[in-house]
């Protein structure tokens, strides 16, 4: 029997994204969400007082409310920055990188001192960037706009491909899904079930979290982008 089939770990709705992108390479998606995306009620300050906004994730674009469409924003990477400008961001730039490069890019485009940046991000995340830019005298509001909440069980399609014979590959695109996958893969009495799997993670700090479970390889993308997770899949 092949091993034809690619555990994708994220929330919705980028887990049914991926999903399409995993058929296109001729493998077989299996969809179990680790995370549930859920908004926060921030106290966003008003538009017209911030230069930019700093985004974070497609999660954190997802969560602005649409008046601050009008206002410059300045995206993580090219998938961030394409959501940005679906759901109506009339200016968007993106870092294609990491948060070191969009604090790079910010400074590029935007040389302090100036105006206050928003910067928007998950609960407990963003601390490092927001140090960053702080650093490299930018005014800064940082506000949490959404939360991600760890399962309580292993979804039963992940518990599933990993008994059985087909699976190839676990993709993860956080540190945090990484962590929630070890813990609930354990709990679950099915650590061992991952030797023949391929860990691919989209960057150092999700491969380090994977690594209680003994995994065929842990293999972390050359840049933390979505298209270089999948190239790991080729």
């Amino acid at each position: 029997m092949s091993r034809d089939a690619v555990l994708i770990t994220r929330p919705e709705p980028g887990a049914a994204e991926t999903a399409g992108s995993v058929v296109a390479l001729g493998l077989v998606p299996v969809v179990a969400p680790l995370l549930a995306i859920a908004g926060l009620p921030a106290d966003l300050p008003d538009p017209s007082s911030v230069r930019a906004v700093i985004a974070t994730s497609g999660n954190a674009v997802r969560f602005l409310p649409a008046r601050w469409h009008k206002t410059k924003l300045l995206a993580v990477g090219d998938a961030t920055a394409r959501l940005a400008r679906e759901t109506g961001f009339a200016e968007v730039r993106s870092s294609d990188g990491d948060a070191v490069a969009l604090a790079d890019l910010t400074a590029r485009l935007l040389p302090a001192p100036g105006p206050p940046l928003l910067l928007a991000s998950g609960a407990r995340q963003g601390a490092r960037l927001a140090a960053d830019l702080r650093g490299r005298g930018f005014a800064l509001i940082h506000r949490e706009v959404y939360a991600a909440t760890p399962a309580r069980v292993l979804p039963e399609a992940a518990a599933t491909a990993l008994r059985g014979d087909t699976l190839r590959a676990a993709l993860f695109f956080s540190a945090e899904t990484a962590r929630a996958f070890v813990t609930l893969t354990l709990a679950a009495g099915l650590g061992s079930r991952v030797a023949d799997v391929d860990a691919l993670a989209i960057g150092r700090p999700a491969g380090v979290a994977l690594e209680p479970l003994p995994w065929r390889a842990i293999h972390v993308a050359a840049r933390p982008t979505q298209d270089e997770m999948l190239a790991l899949l080729r």
